[in-house]
């Protein structure tokens, strides 16, 4: 009875978190079985959640970059990196998103605000509009997969996973995102004789180089000093970001110091300075010291802006979880839970089978649902078979997060969809057709994260 009312509230066009409660509130107010109350104590339950602290701070750390003008300096550092490639804005698009994925962590702010700079480039340098659209969305699903992410706390909070193992276990699935997705864009380069868009510029090149050194060499001098040395840990953090600073003045990188967000949160979170959750306060507050003072792009006016669109989105959000706290509560309690779980386990004992099916169901949902009520209904039902099974929680976090991405993309739900089309002027069915040959790529990746766990777990188990 609990999913034919959801269904029935879905069918009528009502938005899936109010559809969850209220079918909630209807089973039990027809059942008579539990108070009306149980609602609104589990949906706050639901909420009082520590690690969800982490969400409104990565919403308001990646709003702060996202309308601080660095993404215009992340496209600049990315063109001089690969720009001179052949096909060089395509490899541009790819790199930008990498590095913003590090400061937003939802694939909608990606294709929201690096994606509106990519498209007028690409357009202006001769690129159909659809491939722009193609290789922007494609690239928007690395927001979620590399740290920070959104999705990586939601689903932490509900699995009761670490969210810094998570974090962690993104970074190569994401690396491998990166390489499959520029390699397409070579395949279109020599398919369609593309040429250079920009000269190659030995002085951008090189600088673009010294930045990318300086983001690997930085934290791997400081582990060094502080683990090998005996240095003390506190104060030679502090040297190390003072010396950053004074490299950025010296040098006037281009994106130097917004590179750095996702080395500071990985890096404290590894070595245990904070947690995930004090770790998106550390990124709010490196985004409001280069917004406010090193580049001094935002003003106050634009931060009271900022922070009222954080309030917006952050309010959706944990709207959605409420809901769905109160919903997978239900579905355990009514049974739903151990009935399908021993279906599955009933049709097959096998791990690799059960994966194949919990891929074809979340691709399914994605299409459908966003993805942090899709995560809040599947993890009730999909996770305990997962770990019956022998599947490591994070790997299955993993496995779920990116197939929710790739039904970012899909109608007639997918939002990254109608960001691009609004953003590329482009009509629905068109932006459709234009994501589609990029599915290949993101399907290729998801088999293999699924089917070679050790790509996502060494990492986390070298660290947790």
């Amino acid at each position: 009875m609990l999913k034919i009312f959801f269904l029935i509230f879905m069918a009528g066009g009502i938005p899936v978190a109010i559809a969850m409660a209220g079918a909630s509130l209807a089973y039990i107010l027809i059942s008579g079985n539990l108070p009306p109350f149980v609602v609104i104590h589990r949906m706050v339950s639901g909420i009082d959640s520590f690690p969800l602290l982490a969400v409104p701070f990565f919403i308001l750390a990646g709003n702060l970059m996202n309308n601080g003008g660095i993404t215009t300096r992340i496209y600049n550092f990315a063109l001089g990196l690969v720009g001179w490639l052949r096909g060089g804005l395509g490899h541009v698009n790819v790199l930008g998103s990498v590095i913003f994925a590090g400061m937003s962590g939802t694939a909608i702010a990606d294709a929201a605000g690096l994606g509106t700079i990519e498209i007028k480039a690409m357009k202006e340098h001769g690129y159909s509009t659809e491939f722009a659209v193609g290789v922007t969305a494609a690239s928007a699903t690395l927001g979620p997969i590399i740290p920070p992410s959104l999705p990586f706390v939601i689903y932490g909070m509900m699995a009761n996973a670490s969210v810094g193992a998570l974090f962690v276990a993104g970074i190569l699935p994401g690396a491998l995102l990166t390489v499959l997705m520029m390699l397409t864009v070579t395949y279109y380069a020599h398919k369609n004789k593309w040429g250079r868009d920009v000269a190659f510029s030995r002085t951008r090149f090189f600088k673009a180089g010294i930045e990318l050194l300086v983001v690997i060499g930085w934290p791997t001098l400081l582990w060094l000093l502080i683990d090998k040395a005996g240095a003390p840990a506190q104060w030679t953090v502090f040297g190390g970001f003072a010396a950053l600073f004074v490299l950025d003045r010296i040098f006037r990188f281009e994106a130097l110091l917004p590179i750095m967000t996702p080395v500071l949160l990985i890096g404290g979170m590894t070595t245990g300075l904070f947690t995930p959750t004090e770790g998106a306060i550390a990124a709010c507050v490196w985004a409001l010291v280069l917004g406010l003072v090193w580049y001094r792009t935002l003003s106050l006016r634009l931060l009271v802006k900022v922070c009222l669109d954080t309030i917006e989105t952050t309010s959706t959000v944990l709207f959605i979880v409420a809901a769905a706290s109160i919903f997978g509560w239900m579905l355990t309690a009514t049974g739903v839970t151990t009935d399908i779980a021993q279906w599955v386990l009933g049709f097959t004992d096998k791990a690799w089978v059960f994966l194949l099916l919990a891929n074809l169901l979340m691709l399914f949902v994605g299409c459908f649902l966003e993805p942090t009520a899709a995560i809040t209904i599947l993890v009730p039902i999909l996770l305990p078979i997962a770990t019956h099974l022998g599947v490591d929680p994070v790997h299955f976090g993993l496995v779920m997060v990116l197939n929710l991405m790739i039904g970012l993309l899909h109608p007639p739900m997918g939002m990254v969809l109608f960001v691009l089309a609004r953003v590329a002027g482009l009509s629905f069915e068109r932006t459709t057709m234009a994501i589609l040959p990029w599915l290949v790529p993101l399907l290729i990746a998801l088999v293999i994260i699924t089917y070679v766990p050790a790509l996502v777990l060494w990492l986390p188990r070298m660290f947790f």
